[in-house]
Formats: structure tokens, sequence, C-alpha cells
């Protein structure tokens, strides 16, 4: 059953479909912690994306949003075979920080959920510096986030 996200600032979740791999789990056919990982990263790069701002334009920019905490929550093992839907959700941000909430589910059945949270820093003078307001490219992509994926 889905459990309500009330600390959501995105009213619908953006979701990626994936199919467990053999490169994606262990000897014993179980997914392998670092997949999860790789997964998180790959729906918050296409919802920012779909949402019109690519990782490429925004790092062509001066900008970066490196992870600087993750909890990941293992509920039921997933399997090799299994077909997964991550919901990624971005969370109330404070400037710089910019949360997002990640659930793994196979048939509506919630498998792990996570959180992850990143900064926004710009490269300058060779450092990188936490940016507290972000760039305007930036600030329409969040807005679309927030707004979530629209119906096609």
């Amino acid at each position: 059953m889905h459990e309500q996200l009330t600390e959501s600032v995105t009213p619908q979740s953006w979701t990626l479909v994936r199919r467990v791999l053999p490169q994606h789990t262990d000897h014993a056919g179980v997914m392998w912690h670092g997949s999860y990982v790789g997964w998180m990263e790959e729906g918050r790069v296409l919802a920012l994306e779909q949402a019109g701002l690519s990782y490429a334009e925004l790092s062509a920019l001066g900008y970066e949003m490196p992870v600087v905490s993750m909890t990941v929550r293992y509920r039921e093992g997933i399997r090799h075979g299994d077909l997964i839907t991550l919901e990624s959700r971005l969370l109330v941000s404070d400037g710089a920080r910019f949360p997002w909430r990640c659930r793994f589910l196979r048939d509506g059945r919630l498998l792990a959920d996570a959180q992850v949270e990143l900064v926004l820093v710009q490269r300058s003078g060779g450092r990188m510096v936490v940016v507290r307001r972000p760039p305007e490219a930036l600030q329409r992509a969040l807005q679309r986030l927030r707004i979530g994926p629209q119906p096609t």
C-alpha cells in the first residue's frame, strides 16, 4: 500500500521503471546495495532533465550538486528479474540543500526507501563554494520538479 509523503513538495512522484538484471545483483541474485544508489541517481537526473535542465547544462553553468548524505532502509529483498518502480520526490529544501525521497516498489509493495540530500555548489577559483540561491535555470527546473510530472 502507498503511504502518503506529507513532507514532499511534489504532489506526484517522478518515476523510473527498471528490470533487475544480473549486473545489479550479488552472487545470490539479490540486488546489490550499490545498484540502489545508481538507480536513485538515475531517477534524480532524469527528473531534472524532464523538468527542463540537464546535469550537463548545470555543470556547464559552473554548478554541481554533490550528495552530502544518504540513508537507505531495506525492507524486503529485490531479486534478479523483478520489475521495480522507483518513485522520486523533491522534499522541502532550505536554500542550498535539496533533499529527495526515493521509494523502490514491486507491484505497489514498498521494498526499500531512501532519503538523499544534495547541496548546490559553484566552482570558483579552483574551489567549490556552497550556493544559497540557485541560478535562474535551476530555479525554473526546481519549480517544475515541485509541480511533478505532467500527464502526456
